[in-house]
């Protein structure tokens, strides 16, 4: 599917967001996704993922989650970018996080061509856990979480309660994707949040890919993996398309 895409400017009180926006050139109206950034930002992965759920006939938002202390930044995946990176989301806490989510929601409720079936949610790395959270407080009908890490441990910004305490907040259904080799997430943080997501009695899959490391769904970083990639996108779109359509 044909997609076309623009910046947007998002109020949020007295201060504004930048967002990237992507969406079909059909005729809509079409199901909305918010797409969380890694800790690199909206960069050309982010921005390219965006344009791959577009083509696949909804309207993407990938929102600037650092819009507060540093607007617009795009990282390389190098030690520096990694460095910076983390540096930004330990500034970012649980309850701006929402804040932006919200706003985002909000930005692609108010489109004309966004129905009002119920709207998609999906991160990366730091976007997974901004998944993850944003399913607990928010009418998300279907979210995927790809290696959110520290959900099983605490919150953005260390803010009470921790993440996967706000599990039974969960109304739709949520996919949570992880890597056996991911040195960032233990296996039983990933079997810590089954455990959770099971006794909330929430939809869920948790997916455990062998062999895998953390960040394999990017192909611009070392880590890519294709056939985990490939798989989660399927699992993904068939969320979506289940849920949202």
């Amino acid at each position: 599917m044909d997609v076309t895409s623009e910046r947007l400017t998002i109020p949020i009180g007295s201060q504004s967001m930048g967002a990237y926006l992507a969406r079909p050139t059909a005729p809509g109206p079409h199901p909305g996704v918010i797409v969380f950034m890694e800790v690199f930002g909206v960069n050309h992965h982010i921005r390219a993922v965006t344009d791959r759920v577009a083509g696949e006939g909804y309207v993407a938002l990938a929102p600037d989650v650092f819009h507060r202390t540093a607007p617009g930044i795009e990282l390389g995946y190098d030690d520096a970018g990694l460095k910076r990176g983390i540096e930004l989301m330990s500034k970012t806490t649980a309850s701006e996080a929402l804040a932006d989510t919200k706003a985002a929601l909000a930005a692609l409720q108010a489109r004309p061509d966004v129905d009002g079936r119920g709207a998609g949610v999906m991160g990366f790395c730091f976007g997974g856990h901004l998944t993850y959270l944003a399913a607990c407080e928010l009418p998300f009908a279907a979210a995927a979480s790809y290696y959110g890490g520290g959900v099983a441990v605490g919150a953005p910004g260390g803010e009470a309660p921790p993440t996967i305490d706000r599990t039974p907040g969960i109304t739709g259904r949520i996919l949570c994707f992880f890597g056996e080799k991911d040195d960032y997430i233990p296996l039983d943080q990933a079997e810590k949040i089954r455990a959770a997501l099971a006794a909330a009695g929430v939809r869920h899959e948790v997916v455990i890919y062998p062999g895998v490391g953390h960040g394999f769904h990017c192909d611009e970083r070392p880590s890519y993996d294709r056939t985990a990639a490939d798989d989660a996108w399927r699992r993904t779109t068939a969320l979506f398309r289940e849920e949202l359509c």
